[in-house]
């Protein structure tokens, strides 16, 4: 049998499993790419035919592990350094040079994330692009994290290791300056520019953004590129809402000249240089319902009052639930709100004018710790941790919540100690474990991470793959297993 004898039933039902996994959209007049790709993964999946494959996959839920071998063979991997020129311009011109004004002087520190990195050679340009730019490069906290659905491709990058064609349009210069020669006639990125990038696995569609736990969150600049094309509509409104949120107020986001289109994009300011067209974040707070209502509600000491309709579900009575109407609530839950929107500015507001009410809790302490790191305002979030550690002396979360702070602000060795405190007082608390990990491995101590990543592992198989793990905005026991798998393989490469 052949991709030809499986019924249009069939490779619909598979395009829509896709979607709602992958957020990758195959109309009928894509599935001849649909078909394409399955007929390579049939045979990695140990199948004969295409049919077979189809059904096998359509008969139950597919696995992750499934999942990334079919983002393997579905999504596209061309790529090469300084691809797209016009928009590199405008990063190495104009706003970078701004981000780096604004912070020169008393916070030198930039995020970028490139969130579909492919084979590596976007994120490595703009390691290149910082490298030449800052000749003080030495004195910022730059982190460039680049992510993508594919580990195959995760790999590649990871090793570091390009033939000519990755350099099709590269200036002159790159090879001989940045890439070292290899005896097979590849070429090895120079490690001063490999470091400045860590590599991850990540479901835009599945996985939880922005998070502390996972680094994905107060970003200067996020470049998704050639990504919005293949996803469903409401796929893509999920995934720029998430995007909205990871970026601080006033950060930029960039995506490929032909997805760039006024109208997908109501959440940010296009602006254009020179022929490339970027979108920003506005710093000033959205207009709407829910600020409406919450306006006159966070000056005064009363309940808070809120239509259903922007509440979490499980915060309405089940008799309300079938009808809109205004329902009263505590401000925690309203700030939970303001918080699960993205809207951290107000968040941090709501719960401070709290204080006034009542004596702040251990809910109130991290969500304002959380809310003021995911704009960026280092000093102030590890501020309100050592108030939570004054008032709270034995509870490990607020010790986990400082290092996570203290690691964004580069400095890992008091992140260190408080991760070991939070261990102290709670032995099984899994993140912790996973941080201390990740801290080892970048300073080069292998054995002592696979020491702390096989605990984190043991303590995981206490957990249900579903479950919520504590202190992880929503990072689940089962995508944390499945991160420390790819975790383990991309690390071996370099």
């Amino acid at each position: 049998m052949t991709s030809d004898e499986v019924c249009e039933v069939q490779w619909s039902q598979l395009s829509q499993i896709i979607a709602e996994r992958m957020g990758l959209h195959f109309p009928p007049e894509r599935w001849k790419d649909l078909q394409r790709g399955l007929a390579d993964a049939a045979h990695e999946f140990g199948f004969a035919d295409a049919a077979a494959c189809v059904n096998w996959l359509i008969s139950a839920p597919p696995t992750k592990a499934q999942i990334e071998v079919l983002a393997s063979h579905l999504t596209i991997g061309e790529t090469y350094f300084y691809r797209d020129k016009i928009t590199l311009d405008a990063l190495a011109k104009n706003i970078l040079p701004d981000l780096v004004r604004a912070r020169r002087g008393h916070e030198h520190r930039l995020r970028i994330w490139s969130a579909a990195c492919c084979s590596g050679e976007e994120p490595y340009s703009l390691a290149i692009l910082l490298h030449r730019l800052l000749p003080d490069l030495a004195d910022w906290r730059v982190t460039i994290t680049a992510t993508d659905i594919n580990p195959r491709f995760l790999q590649k990058a990871a090793a570091g290791k390009y033939g000519e064609w990755s350099f099709r349009n590269a200036p002159p210069w790159l090879k001989g300056r940045y890439f070292d020669r290899t005896a097979d006639g590849y070429y090895s990125i120079v490690p001063e520019i490999g470091r400045m990038v860590t590599f991850a696995h990540l479901n835009l569609v599945e996985d939880v953004y922005p998070s502390l736990a996972t680094d994905t969150n107060a970003m200067d600049v996020i470049l998704c590129r050639n990504v919005m094309m293949y996803f469903t509509p409401s796929q893509m409104r999920k995934v720029l809402s998430n995007l909205h949120h990871v970026l601080v107020d006033g950060g930029w986001l960039v995506v490929s000249p032909s997805e760039a289109s006024h109208a997908l994009y109501p959440l940010f300011i296009p602006v254009n240089f020179a022929g490339a067209t970027l979108y920003k974040k506005s710093a000033t707070p959205p207009h709407g319902e829910l600020a409406a209502v919450l306006a006159p509600a966070i000056a005064t000491p009363s309940p808070w009052t809120l239509p259903s309709s922007v509440l979490p579900e499980e915060s309405v009575a089940p008799a309300n639930r079938s009808t809109p109407r205004e329902t009263e609530v505590t401000a925690a839950a309203a700030v939970a709100v303001l918080y699960e929107q993205g809207r951290y500015a107000e968040a941090a507001d709501a719960v401070v004018a709290s204080f006034a009410r009542c004596a702040p809790d251990r809910q109130q302490y991290s969500l304002l710790a959380r809310a003021l790191a995911n704009q960026g305002k280092l000093g102030d979030a590890l501020g309100w941790c050592e108030r939570w550690i004054e008032a709270d002396k034995i509870n490990p979360a607020s010790h986990y919540l400082r290092a996570v702070v203290l690691l964004e602000q580069g400095d890992s060795e008091q992140a260190r100690v408080s991760l070991q405190r939070a261990l102290y007082l709670h032995p099984d608390f899994v993140l912790a474990h996973f941080a201390l990990g990740n801290l080892a491995r970048s300073r080069g101590k292998i054995d002592e991470s696979n020491k702390h990543f096989g605990n984190t592992l043991e303590l995981l198989r206490a957990y249900r793959p579903h479950d919520l793990l504590p202190e992880s905005d929503g990072l689940t026991a089962g995508r944390l297993t499945e991160t420390l798998t790819a975790i383990t393989d991309i690390g071996t490469l370099r």
